[in-house]
């Protein structure tokens, strides 16, 4: 084998960290200063400095600048960059564990399941745990569809692709039932909130939600990061990596409590947001190939970017208007699903 690709690999591991974290740091400026009250990147960057007690760059010029930014943008900037590496790294778990690359949260009805099990805290009003009422039960929502998908979809120790598609219609079908159950039970409030969960929607984000969800997505990526070599053996085969000491089942029974963890979180707070981690992985894969550590850096850095960009263009592309995020995402990573799938059965040849 040729010496150099590893480290050409790492390489060019580095250079996509760092030109994503480079695209990253310059479209949350943008971001944080588009909108209705337009503030330049340079006193976006002048704020934050001087919050963080450096009197570096400008201050926002206009007389409500700070508090646009402080109450209202910077939250929405946050949960956009939690969120999207969140679901790019469930995603990239899924696929690892499933050992199928059509695997994905909103597609296969994880999300649908968190958004079930937050919609039904808000009609049947919940809280017996305060504003963490709604994490928990989208983790236990996700936990339950995750399972279920599990079990439905794997046989023999592998996982079809027609089986998983299948099993991911089916649950999808099954919470999307849940939903409209749930939206003819609910009053007009609660209606407008599934609607909202359903769409997908980083709208009215706060402080006191981001730090709700920060906390449980480090968490899970934390997880993620650790099991990431045991992942690579796991890529080799389940025989392989039982004889090389890797707990098969009890690694796959944690990655989908991690999964469900990072959805849940996700969902509880922005609803319904599908295909990012479809599109990132996968991207990132045939960047710098299947090794699950660098990719998961890369990965997550570049969900982070994708619905940070979504959501700017949610905010701006209409006047006037916020755009369902969700319905974005999906005009992206539909057609990439199409492709992948029309992809793969070709790889396999065909399933007829």
């Amino acid at each position: 084998m040729d010496p150099e690709v590893p480290g050409a690999r790492s390489l060019r591991s580095g250079a996509l960290a760092v030109t994503l974290l480079v695209a990253l740091i310059a479209l949350a400026l943008v971001s944080a200063g588009s909108g209705q009250l337009h503030v330049p990147p340079l006193e976006v960057l002048g704020s934050i400095m001087h919050r963080l007690g450096l009197d570096i760059g400008p201050m926002p010029s206009h007389a409500n600048g700070e508090s646009a930014l402080w109450n209202i943008r910077f939250p929405r900037v946050a949960m956009a960059l939690v969120i999207g590496a969140a679901l790019a790294a469930a995603g990239l778990l899924m696929q690892a564990i499933f050992g199928n690359p059509l695997a994905e949260p909103g597609v296969v009805g994880v999300s649908g399941g968190a958004a079930l099990g937050a919609s039904a805290t808000i009609v049947f009003g919940w809280a017996f745990l305060g504003e963490w009422t709604v994490a928990v039960t989208a983790f236990v929502g996700g936990l339950a569809a995750t399972l279920i998908v599990y079990a439905m979809s794997r046989a023999n120790g592998r996982t079809e692709v027609i089986t998983l598609v299948l099993t991911g219609i089916a649950v999808n079908a099954v919470t999307g039932a849940g939903l409209a159950f749930l939206t003819f039970l609910g009053d007009t409030a609660a209606r407008e909130q599934i609607v909202f969960w359903q769409l997908g929607s980083l709208n009215g984000s706060r402080w006191q939600q981001f730090g709700i969800v920060l906390p449980l997505v480090l968490v899970g990526l934390v997880v993620a990061f650790v099991v990431a070599k045991q992942l690579d053996l796991l890529s080799l085969g389940e025989k392989s990596a039982r004889h090389l000491g890797v707990n098969v089942e009890g690694l796959r029974i944690l990655v989908i409590l991690v999964v469900a963890l990072l959805v849940g979180a996700s969902v509880a707070f922005a609803g319904i947001i599908a295909f990012v981690g479809l599109v990132i992985p996968h991207l990132m894969r045939m960047i710098i190939g299947p090794a699950h550590l660098p990719l998961l850096v890369v990965s997550t850095l570049g969900g982070a970017v994708l619905l940070l960009g979504a959501d700017l263009v949610a905010r701006t592309a209409v006047p006037l208007a916020d755009l369902p995020i969700g319905m974005l995402t999906s005009l992206v990573g539909g057609p990439f699903f199409f492709w992948l799938l029309r992809r793969t059965r070709g790889s396999s040849g065909g399933w007829g």
